[in-house]
């Protein structure tokens, strides 16, 4: 008889995902979430998954072995609270992957600030188009595979791995639990401020991570980014970057408005993206699925094939000359380099810039001044009001209107709405075709791509 796994907010992508990859495996799921809905219900349903809607005691299944408990689920909750008086025995998702799903295989853990999602994703495309048929669990909606997540018996497994921490009780990151035998750092930049003190407390978590990493296995450091250098590693470390003293040293051929040309170490490699970073993010994965034993060969073809991710550089219309884009950036570096990398695809075209200040970090003044920096590299921006104001305190609360008259005075316009239709109503006024709006939001920014399509046509 199969392990019965009951997983408590089931509904979460990651957790929605990890629970259909389980079920592929010969599980037996049930679980349980606050909001039931498409997609994610969907998703479930077709897997033969029941849900019961709501947190209550009666939810939780007799002839369940293990509950999992999710990320988002904290003390109070009834279903949770009847699970620990009844003395039943739990686990975080990170914690039952680790058990069920990674112990034992060569598991790639992709890690750092920026770029986790698009790199895991390309990883894992070029294991699977050099048909070594890996593991995988990605954070987000991949365009080649056809799911984020599948756990199967190859001895590969590639996991994006989060910074962020595990459950309301394991406060360690998530990628703490996912036994590296090559872990790639793409980056470390102060992000999370609702779990992270400092920057050296988000380096202190990446330092564990290495710690991990066993002597017959590799560490790929961002060789440009001096908090990745600042980590020590017993196993051995290649540094990855354009700087020359990086090891494995890349070196940016050509770019056009579809693809970019590098060499590392001297082979050249086409990736069908724009941006430097995205030039990283496949410099890392060559030098990952050569330490996995491919053929340089068998890599080029899978960058060459690879389509990215939902929600990262997305075109959501084109509507009277004028380009829409959505994409997930929320943090300034991310915001900075994807304007960086549409500048190379759409050369001679005005970009604006949508920001909604929605994640726990953006919402906070902590990155204010990066912020105002990054808008500069757009020809006009918009920012919208901070979501949910009142869950950060005032004096730690972005200042909309100090941003906007910072990035206008630089000589670029910039304003700021107080509202989905404001920001339709500026951006009708201000627009004109062959201008190109990029909306940067990690949340459904009150369906304004959609909204901004209809409006302008």
């Amino acid at each position: 008889m199969s392990k019965h796994l009951h997983f408590i907010g089931i509904c979460g992508t990651a957790m929605g995902s990890t629970a259909v990859a389980m079920r592929q495996l010969g599980y037996t799921i049930s679980g349980s979430d606050e909001k039931v809905y498409p997609p994610m219900s969907d998703v479930l349903r077709d897997a033969g998954i029941t849900v019961t809607e709501g947190y209550k005691a009666a939810n939780l299944p007799a002839e369940a072995e293990v509950f999992v408990v999710g990320n988002a689920i904290s003390r109070g909750n009834e279903e949770l609270e009847s699970m620990l008086e009844r003395r039943l025995p739990y686990i975080s998702m990170a914690e039952m992957l680790r058990r069920e799903v990674i112990q034992g295989k060569r598991s790639f853990v992709v890690s750092g600030t920026h770029g986790k999602t698009t790199t895991t994703t390309m990883l894992a495309w070029i294991f699977e188009n050099a048909g070594r048929n890996p593991g995988y669990m990605i954070g987000g909606v991949p365009e080649n595979l056809s799911s984020g997540a599948r756990f199967n018996h190859s001895d590969l497994f590639v996991i994006e791995g989060d910074e962020y921490d595990t459950a309301y009780f394991d406060k360690r990151s998530k990628f703490l639990h996912y036994l590296p035998e090559c872990a790639i750092v793409n980056n470390i930049e102060f992000d999370h401020a609702d779990i992270f003190p400092t920057l050296d407390d988000i380096k202190l978590t990446f330092q564990r991570l290495l710690n991990s990493v066993p002597r017959n296995g590799v560490v790929l450091l961002n060789g440009d980014d001096k908090n990745c250098l600042s980590l020590k590693s017993y196993a051995p470390v290649k540094t990855v970057g354009l700087g020359e003293s990086c090891s494995e040293r890349i070196v940016i051929t050509s770019a056009d408005p579809e693809s970019t040309t590098f060499t590392i170490n001297g082979e050249s490699f086409t990736v069908p993206m724009i941006g430097e970073f995205n030039a990283r993010n496949a410099a890392m994965c060559v030098c990952a699925a050569r330490h996995a034993g491919l053929t340089d060969d068998e890599i080029r073809a899978g960058l060459e094939s690879f389509r990215g991710v939902r929600r990262r550089q997305t075109i959501r219309g084109e509507v009277n000359g004028i380009t829409i884009i959505d994409d997930f950036g929320h943090h300034p570096t991310a915001i900075r380099e994807t304007l960086r990398g549409f500048r190379q695809k759409y050369p001679g075209r005005r970009l604006w810039a949508v920001f909604e200040p929605r994640s726990n970090t953006s919402r906070r003044n902590v990155l204010q001044n990066e912020l105002i920096e990054a808008l500069k590299e757009a020809d006009g921006s918009v920012v919208a009001a901070v979501a949910n104001p009142e869950k950060v305190a005032a004096d730690q609360r972005l200042d909309v209107g100090v941003v906007a008259a910072a990035v206008a005075a630089s000589g670029h316009p910039c304003f700021h709405e107080a509202n989905t239709d404001a920001i339709i109503s500026r951006l009708k006024s201000e627009t004109k075709s062959g201008d190109v709006i990029i909306i940067f939001s990690n949340g459904g920014f009150d369906g304004i791509h959609g909204k901004l399509v209809t409006a302008l046509g």
